[in-house]
């Protein structure tokens, strides 16, 4: 971004939620919008950008969508800058725009692993980028960046989608302690299974199509890993939280989400000796 932009400071916090058309992003730009008032604007690939001749109310009962593309630079900043344009600042940011890839790890091509980190990882360091410099000027804000419990617990055959998780954790636990002195808390949400577009989202990569060494195992560990997510709470259900993170004090760095046996999981492999932990996920996902 280049150039000042100067605009009047809404008195509402000034909210950012990347992948709002539905799941997570959705309930999450839902609710701060209508029950907590803070001026919210959602992204997805799909929206338009508003008139920018239209005057904008002070309040909005509903997010406005502008659109992002996390893994296009230019549409990062055109988001942002939008924003800015109007507000003058971005007092919080939710990283949750993403998606999953499943399939062995042998069966993964390098390009396809490439894609998971691009929207995953590289989509969150792009907005990250875009937004910093001008919460430091303002002297603060919030960032929750949406992980995964996968992020923490690496689920077979999906691999892909872990690995990019466990990376958003690292780039979360240092991007916490680089910015603290600059009055930015960030922090990580890691969801178990529930309820979202996340399932029928999920690709499949090519390989798993044509090689028969997983093709039994793939489908017994995808088939329960859909009924979980098909029985797991709605997604309004991580609200809660995230409003909790926003309204802490000093919020925790991270913040475990969904059914109880899930979050139970990631306090299990802290104490229990790796082999056995490993034959445990190995018995969940059907593939001992």
């Amino acid at each position: 971004m280049s150039g000042r932009i100067s605009a009047a400071r809404s008195p509402a916090r000034i909210v950012l939620v990347t992948g709002a058309s539905s799941g997570f992003g959705h309930a999450i730009a839902t609710h701060l919008a209508v029950k907590k008032g803070y001026r919210v604007y959602g992204t997805s690939r799909g929206a338009v950008m508003p008139d920018e001749r239209e005057a904008l109310p002070e309040r909005s009962p509903l997010p406005v969508m502008i659109p992002m593309d996390v893994c296009v630079d230019a549409s990062v900043e055109a988001a942002v800058t939008h924003i800015l344009r109007h507000h003058g600042r971005v007092d919080v940011l939710v990283n949750n725009a993403g998606f999953g890839i499943a399939g062995a790890i042998e069966d993964t091509s390098i390009e396809e692993m490439q894609r998971q980190f691009d929207a995953n990882v590289f989509g969150v360091l792009r907005v990250c980028r875009a937004v910093l410099p001008h919460m430091r000027r303002q002297g603060g804000g919030r960032i929750v960046n949406v992980s995964s419990l996968a992020g923490i617990i690496a689920v077979p055959f999906q691999g892909a989608y872990s690995a990019s998780k466990f990376a958003l954790e690292a780039l979360t636990e240092a991007l916490r302690m680089e910015t603290k002195p600059f009055g930015i808390v960030v922090s990580l949400v890691e969801p178990g299974d529930f309820r979202t577009g996340f399932t029928a989202n999920r690709v499949r990569t090519e390989g798993s199509r044509t090689n028969p060494a997983y093709a039994e195992r793939f489908a017994r560990a995808l088939g329960l890993m859909e009924r979980d997510e098909s029985r797991g709470p709605d997604p309004e259900a991580l609200v809660p939280v995230l409003e909790r993170i926003l309204e802490a004090r000093s919020p925790r760095l991270r913040y475990t989400a969904g059914a109880p046996v899930q979050r139970a999981a990631a306090l299990l492999k802290r104490v229990l000796p790796a082999s056995l932990f490993e034959r445990v996920m190995m018995t969940v996902y059907g593939i001992r």
